[in-house]
């Protein structure tokens, strides 16, 4: 099990990197008392594994309970439940400046009540302890958001490989609404439609008999192969931008037929280069 916890200067970075951590997979709690870890850990390691990648963001918003932070980590110790501590910060001035941006508070100044450059001063002396235990260290000062979910993406990935993107293929009818949430859509209503063949046309595209009937045609043949090509082109792309997730839409007219074989087959040829691929078809329970 990886149990990793984000604490840090407020202001550092440490929501985006909890958003980065669910994006990759990991079961993500946002100030947890400190206190409640070990029996968390002890709760995730009973999930036979189902739980496996744990992030917990742990920092000064929790109040008295933050003083807890070193009773508890020994007790996990104790307990046999390794964990890594990663803890952002940034500049003075950097922090200064994204508060103003956000005319967000400080957590340890009152409103009306002090400056923030005061707040952030008291904040660094409460964690510098924590600090120096800390398993990574992030100065965010002069990282785009871009760039810190990178860093987060490297430094949590198995054996230093990046973490395989979610391909998500979907078939869909055109006619019943296009697919709102795909990433890219391809149009299959140029294929021979089977709904206007009377023996196919109460069958779906997952039957043999739909599947057959289309791949008569040379054009489905075609299009699949230049299909492959182009996802293959801009997979990586799509993982360099930082995606974890791609949906690929498939659409025909009903989303019955064609959309459903052509769907069938790309996930089928994703799924030969190595890819982690769900199938889903929207629309088949209208025929």
């Amino acid at each position: 099990m990886r149990f990793i916890i984000v604490t840090g200067l407020s202001g550092a970075g440490k929501t985006l990197v909890s958003r980065s951590l669910e994006d990759l997979g990991f079961f993500c709690i946002d100030n947890l008392p400190p206190k409640l870890m070990p029996k968390f850990a002890e709760l995730c390691y009973q999930t036979d594994g189902k739980i496996d990648r744990i992030a917990v963001v742990v920092d000064i918003r929790g109040g008295g309970f933050f003083d807890d932070l070193f009773e508890c980590l020994e007790i996990m110790r104790e307990s046999g439940y390794t964990y890594e501590i990663l803890y952002l910060e940034a500049s003075d001035e950097v922090l200064v400046r994204r508060y103003k941006e956000t005319r967000r508070m400080h957590p340890l100044v009152k409103e009306g009540e002090g400056r923030i450059i005061e707040g952030i001063s008291e904040e660094r002396k409460r964690l510098g302890k924590i600090r120096k235990t800390a398993t990574k260290i992030i100065d965010t000062s002069n990282l785009q958001p871009k760039q810190l979910k990178e860093i987060i993406t490297k430094l949590v990935s198995d054996n230093g490989n990046q973490p395989k993107l979610i391909i998500s293929v979907i078939s869909f009818g055109f006619k019943h609404g296009i697919l709102m949430d795909a990433d890219i859509v391809f149009d299959v209503r140029f294929l021979p439609n089977p709904f206007y063949i009377e023996e196919l046309k109460e069958h779906t595209g997952i039957e043999p008999v739909v599947k057959e009937y289309l791949f008569m045609f040379p054009e489905t043949q075609t299009f699949l192969s230049k299909l492959d090509d182009m996802l293959e082109f801009l997979i990586p792309y799509y993982v360099k931008e930082g995606k974890s997730q791609l949906v690929i839409g498939i659409g025909c007219t009903g989303g019955v037929h064609r959309s459903v074989t052509i769907a069938d087959a790309a996930a089928d040829m994703l799924r030969r280069r190595g890819h982690h691929v769900i199938q889903e078809h929207r629309d088949i329970n209208e025929v």
